[in-house]
């Protein structure tokens, strides 16, 4: 059996992160897994650029960025151990993993996961048709374009406005081929609103909201898609069916946490953001286990994962050193009135920085809106905030000198001022 004092699940850019930190607050044996034959997760294939703005305080493309967490992890001499599959962790951390060179067994003082998140797929969808080749989810595509050197398509459809479906979308048309529309169930995108601007309003790709795939049609390859218009409710209405002819279809209809190994060492999962709870040291339910990145809730900046990433890894050093307490009078922040989740989802008093960060997203598009935290009908804090959006996180700041005084549940809500 091997020992470490941390071990980190994941070499995306939140556990190389993780990692890094963790390094610098004195923690030396510290090592990652990574299922991938390389370091730096799904960055590798995110040949665009946009990322690094907030942290780096230039614009990367996603190698770039992974490449910088890269080169730090080296310098600091961190285990890397790739094309290792992690197949079960416990609640007394120990590790089980396959690779090349057997099964190994390693036990940890604290473990951070970082295993990101995986996409939806056509299964999850149940859209009536044929099965011929030509359907792809989004992210795969690009490996295959970006990584692989494949086209994927001549003609296309991709449906879902998410932000890897909207990126794709101008990558196919960069490559020469031709987008027929982004199809968009609802009647607004999940993706960043720069995206909708900078990869379909400047590439002339059309976006359909209030429309949904009802059919694909084809006996080897795709060869038509049957596509209806939708109601307030998302169901499609009868009669407005219509047919395009493409040889592909891209799908970019959400992510998912990836969070079996989490589930397997009993840790709690947020039924809202399909990641485990944590408190305000990105601590799971499980005292020494951390949680970071898009395992813990999907984020729409990379630059978010790793400051959230950092505070992971360092907290995961204090643990091992003896300077945290998994223990202590925990506060629930509970979510209602238009917000959909918050990030941590519990807190407490004694183990709070001065200032630390709240993450949450809203169901709906607001003109004008609060975000107001009371305890026991008592009023805490009241932000304003204008132009919110299901697709973009909201980041708020927070002191510790809010919660001063607070017990129990910590009551999150949105008081709308305007709503489209």
């Amino acid at each position: 059996m091997e020992h470490y004092d941390i071990v980190v699940i994941g070499g995306g850019p939140a556990g190389l992160a993780a990692a890094i930190e963790a390094k610098k607050q004195g923690i030396e044996k510290v090592l990652v897994l990574e299922r991938d034959i390389e370091a730096g997760g799904i960055l590798q294939q995110c040949i665009h650029n946009g990322f690094g703005i907030h942290y780096f305080n230039e614009e990367l493309t996603g190698p770039e960025y992974a490449q910088r967490f890269i080169n730090m992890a080296r310098k600091d001499k961190i285990d890397i151990l790739l094309d290792t599959i992690v197949t079960s962790i416990s609640k007394d951390k120990i590790i089980n993993a396959t690779n090349s060179k057997g099964i190994l067994t390693i036990e940890a003082k604290a473990i951070v996961l970082a295993m990101g998140c995986r996409e939806r797929t056509r299964g999850s969808l149940a859209i009536p048709g044929d099965r011929p080749a030509g359907v792809f989810t989004a992210g795969a595509a690009q490996r295959y374009i970006n990584i692989e050197g494949y086209m994927v398509g001549k003609k296309v459809i991709v449906l879902g406005a998410g932000d890897i479906g909207m990126i794709m979308a101008r990558r196919i048309v960069l490559e020469g081929g031709e987008v027929i529309a982004v199809i968009n169930r609802g009647a607004f995108a999940k993706g960043l609103t720069r995206n909708i601007v900078q990869c379909l309003e400047h590439y002339g790709i059309p976006l359909m909201y209030n429309h949904n795939i009802t059919k694909i049609t084809g006996k080897d390859r795709v060869e038509r898609v049957t596509i209806a218009q939708t109601d307030e409710k998302k169901e499609v209405i009868p009669g407005t069916e219509k047919e395009y002819e493409c040889d592909t279809v891209l799908l970019s209809v959400g992510l998912i946490p990836e969070n079996e190994l989490s589930r397997l060492a009993g840790i709690e999962i947020d039924r809202r953001t399909s990641g485990p709870y944590v408190n305000e040291s990105m601590e799971t339910s499980v005292p020494g286990i951390f949680a970071c990145g898009n395992v813990v809730h999907v984020h729409d900046v990379v630059d978010f994962v790793t400051e959230e990433s950092n505070k992971a890894g360092a907290n995961a050093a204090r643990y091992v050193k003896g300077e945290i307490d998994s223990q202590g009078e925990t506060m629930n922040a509970r979510v209602s009135g238009g917000i959909t989740y918050c990030v941590p989802q519990r807190l407490r008093y004694s183990a709070m920085p001065d200032k630390f960060d709240l993450f949450m997203r809203v169901e709906e598009i607001y003109d004008e809106a609060r975000i107001v935290f009371k305890n026991q009908g008592r009023q805490l804090a009241s932000f304003r905030k204008q132009n919110l959006n299901p697709g973009e996180m909201i980041k708020q700041v927070l002191t510790k000198q809010l919660f001063k005084d607070a017990q129990g549940d910590i009551e999150i809500s949105l008081e709308v001022g305007g709503a489209k």
